[in-house]
């Protein structure tokens, strides 16, 4: 296995979870900066990552692999986080819909890769908008320094959650002939 710096940056941000989960139930009034700090952090390493593999050419099979893994074992702690800081069905619903929608989409893209049509279900503009949207969401609903920035992280979120289901619908549409074959 070959180490890179894309790479090396994916095994951080795995290693950074550990301590982001601990940062959330820290019992300190910094606690839920330090939590979204970490979790803005891991962010922008998820980006980073694919920019430097892409860029300086070092896909390495392992970091295809553990990159995807990564990203979305952080993204649905963090929705567990915020789902259980604030209990109510308008955090929840949105929550379990993008946990639902990864696990679908991800499930859909192992299939076609099978079918070597991986590329016809890559990530589309949408796909990265709705991510956008997530992250930032999150790092606002992890942090909370007032209230107009949580409002504003829920309703984000709840934007996030209707561009999950769009960029659901568009990845399941363009798997339709293949989904729908006999």
């Amino acid at each position: 296995m070959q180490f890179n710096i894309p790479t090396l940056l994916t095994l951080f941000r795995v290693i950074l979870i550990p301590f982001f989960v601990l940062a959330f139930y820290l019992p300190f009034v910094w606690a839920p900066f330090a939590c979204a700090f970490i979790f803005f952090v891991a962010a922008i390493t998820d980006w980073f990552d694919g920019y430097l593999a892409r860029r300086w050419n070092q896909s390495t099979r392992f970091g295809a692999f553990l990159d995807p893994v990564a990203d979305k074992v952080m993204v649905a702690i963090a929705m567990v986080l915020v789902v259980e800081h604030y209990h109510s069905w308008w955090v929840t619903l949105p929550a379990a819909t993008m946990i639902a929608r990864e696990i679908i989409i991800s499930a859909l893209r192992e299939w076609m890769a099978e079918l070597g049509k991986r590329s016809n279900v890559a990530v589309s503009w949408i796909g990265k908008v709705k991510t956008t949207a997530q992250m930032a969401a999150l790092v606002w609903m992890l942090w909370r320094p007032n209230e107009w920035v949580e409002w504003a992280g829920i309703g984000l979120f709840m934007v996030a959650a209707v561009l999950t289901l769009w960029s659901m619908f568009q990845y399941l549409n363009a798997a339709r002939g293949d989904l729908l074959e006999q």
